[in-house]
């Protein structure tokens, strides 16, 4: 994971239990709403589910979510305390599951995942922080 002095940074540790999803959610847009970053809420929540259910459904360990904002960028990360190998599904047309991760590459600038020393580990994603006037331009320029 990046290791870069945050301007902010927040956690909330959650059970394994379905509500965490959700709990995960509203986490995530209070956060980026009181550091004024709402234009980055949709995609933040959108990673931030599916790596919170990933951790409910793999790992079926209490997890903690943490965001930050390091350098430029905000940083999510979901800490659970399984060991277990995380890796992107093979998927075929008409699955209902195992997208999660292809869809936390698309819609991140980057992601990753830290193995810790204790068994636990760390998938993180990382989005850009910009003025709003300079994603309408990228936007428009693509």
């Amino acid at each position: 994971m990046l290791a870069l002095t945050p301007l902010w940074s927040h956690q909330i540790e959650l059970e394994a239990a379905p509500i965490s999803a959700s709990q995960t959610r509203a986490f995530v847009s209070r956060c980026l709403l009181e550091h004024h970053l709402s234009y980055l809420v949709d995609q933040v929540r959108l990673v931030a589910s599916e790596l919170a259910t990933n951790a409910l459904v793999h790992a079926r360990t209490a997890f903690t979510v943490a965001l930050s904002q390091p350098d430029g960028i905000v940083l999510l990360a979901v800490r659970d305390s399984s060991d277990g190998i995380v890796r992107k599904g093979v998927t075929e047309v008409m699955d209902t599951s195992g997208r999660g991760l292809d869809i936390v590459e698309l819609v991140s600038l980057e992601w990753g995942i830290d193995h810790a020393k204790d068994g636990s580990k760390s998938v993180w994603a990382s989005f850009p922080v910009a003025a709003r006037t300079e994603l309408s331009a990228t936007t428009l320029t693509r």
